[in-house]
């Protein structure tokens, strides 16, 4: 998969710079596609951050060249309402509110929003509405904090 290629290629080089690859997505943007890559570390994210691995990455991605044709390489922060993926960014918003959308429904549910309570590598538990609900990591389609102001 061009994504897991684009990992193996970008996330040994951003770690070394002392940043986290949070998450990648490639999509089409007009005729050309768009390759975001989403980095993070314990004190945030800023611009120059953005920058110094825009540089660093574009000099790989063009030497290996993981998207055949033209792209746009875009670096961002996760924002406010990003999405879980790896078990330990579960472990890091452990009592956070998140939206969770599954592949397939669960008790005729295919969306869920509550608080996470607790993640392991294969399930995790969400309380909504006092009610908990343990769902399976492999009927996650998504997982997204929603921003506590």
């Amino acid at each position: 998969m061009q994504i897991e290629k684009i990992n193996t290629i970008v996330e040994p080089a951003i770690n070394g710079m002392g940043y986290e690859l949070s998450d990648i997505e490639v999509k089409q943007h007009g005729r050309e596609k768009l390759l975001r890559l989403f980095i993070d570390k314990p004190e945030g994210i800023s611009l120059d951050d953005c920058e110094s691995v825009s540089r660093q990455v574009s000099l790989l991605l063009d030497v290996e060249d993981p998207i055949s044709e033209d792209y746009v390489l875009e670096i961002s922060s996760p924002g406010l309402n990003r999405t879980l993926k790896k078990h330990e960014h579960y472990q890091k918003f452990l009592n956070s509110e998140v939206k969770i959308k599954l592949l397939p429904t669960i008790e005729g549910r295919r969306n869920y929003r509550g608080r996470l309570i607790s993640a392991s590598k294969d399930q995790i538990v969400v309380k909504v509405d006092n009610e908990k609900h343990t769902i399976e990591m492999r009927s996650i389609e998504n997982t997204r904090l929603v921003p506590e102001l």
